[in-house]
């Protein structure tokens, strides 16, 4: 399931291409098609020559379709982007929003419907209403989490009170971050009790507590009791989070934990490497969401192996999503690798810390943090 998406407009207007794409995307998933769908976008000389080349009309349009149906191929949309952008400011509604609609009536055309006759027309638009409502549902674009460990580890290099991650909590979200993630290790080697703590009473968004599944992670959960609870591998010596949980392999621990942590009504996700075994043992394990493991992606980035990785990622995601999984991802992820990722519509939420956390050392954190949501919200690289 591939989306291949032309902009040959030689000025286009500006647009979240991102949000767009992602669109695109979803609506394949929704209509359960897993064939290549190409979009063109082009002005109105563009189409014009394309309506009278192929149904010999000699006049621009807003959106043509061609069904292929063969192969791998569904068909080609193509928008004309001024006309989209006319109609835009002739109903006052945002440019973005008319695209997504000729968008999605272009779709609906490949889908075998049409408007000749009027109960077409009737049954085309029921057909196109039902799209938006489904993509209503979802949010388009994924969530950013931001995972603050790291602030705490600048403090615990001088056994001081400063910085207090609390704080960088609050800065975090008024910067316009989704929610706030962190590690409670056995160690306690940055974050701490104390945090967990009052980040539950302070945090506004929603707080993500990553833990090992132990008997007194468990017990402070319980206590805690944060909006969701990502359970991770964990090893006293690593530096970070060096792979996934063997959900496979510790089936019993884990469904356990799931079962203690879902009695205290607190939904479980599981971080796991890109393996479609693991997504399948942690739906069977009764997890809400899975994390796919993206480190392997970003130390591929800009590498040979980086499509592989990149393809191993997308095709984990639409599995999860298929098992009917909140789909999350993150580790390695930074100002250069995540553009890409952030395109694959199945993610609906990327977490995020170390990269964040080390440019707001030159920038400011608020900044470091607008920086990163221009990238998962809009695709634009700073």
């Amino acid at each position: 399931m591939y989306v291949f998406i032309n902009l040959s407009h030689p000025n286009p207007p500006v647009f979240n291409f991102l949000r767009f794409e992602r669109i695109c995307n979803k609506l394949l998933r929704l209509a359960n098609i897993n064939q290549e769908l190409s979009i063109l976008l082009v002005d109105n000389t563009q189409i014009k020559s394309i309506n009278n080349e192929w149904f010999n009309k000699n006049k621009s349009t807003n959106v043509i379709s061609f069904y292929h149906g063969k192969n791998d191929l569904l068909g080609d949309i193509v928008i004309s982007l001024d006309t989209a952008l006319y109609e835009a400011q002739n109903a006052n509604i945002p440019f973005d929003i008319r695209l997504e609609e000729l968008l999605i009536h272009g779709f609906t055309h490949l889908m075998g419907f049409d408007h000749e006759t009027e109960e077409q027309i009737i049954e085309m638009q029921e057909k196109e209403k039902k799209f938006k409502y489904n993509l209503n549902k979802e949010r388009i674009m994924a969530d950013l989490c931001i995972n603050i460990d790291h602030i705490a580890t600048l403090r615990q290099a001088r056994k001081d009170t400063q910085p207090d991650p609390v704080y960088a909590a609050s800065i975090v979200e008024l910067a316009g971050a989704d929610g706030i993630v962190v590690h409670l290790r056995e160690d306690r080697r940055h974050i701490n009790d104390r945090d967990v703590r009052i980040l539950r009473e302070t945090v506004k968004t929603r707080l993500n507590l990553e833990m090992a599944a132990t008997e007194e992670m468990l017990i402070i959960a319980g206590k805690i009791k944060p909006d969701i609870v990502t359970l991770v591998p964990e090893k006293r010596q690593e530096l970070t989070t060096e792979g996934g949980l063997d959900v496979i392999s510790n089936k019993e621990q884990i469904q356990n934990a799931i079962k203690t942590l879902n009695k205290k009504k607190i939904p479980v996700s599981l971080f796991i490497d890109p393996n479609q075994k693991q997504i399948e043992m942690s739906k069977e394990v009764g997890a809400h969401c899975i994390e796919i493991h993206t480190g392997l992606y970003a130390y591929a980035f800009a590498t040979e192996n980086e499509d592989e990785e990149f393809e191993k990622i997308m095709e984990i995601a639409a599995i999860g999503k298929n098992f009917g999984l909140r789909v999350h991802a993150g580790h390695g992820l930074d100002y250069r690798n995540t553009q890409r990722v952030s395109a694959i519509s199945d993610i609906d939420e990327f977490s995020i810390g170390y990269a964040i956390i080390a440019r707001s050392v030159f920038t400011g954190l608020e900044r470091a943090v607008r920086e990163m949501l221009s990238i998962v919200k809009k695709g634009v690289i700073i």
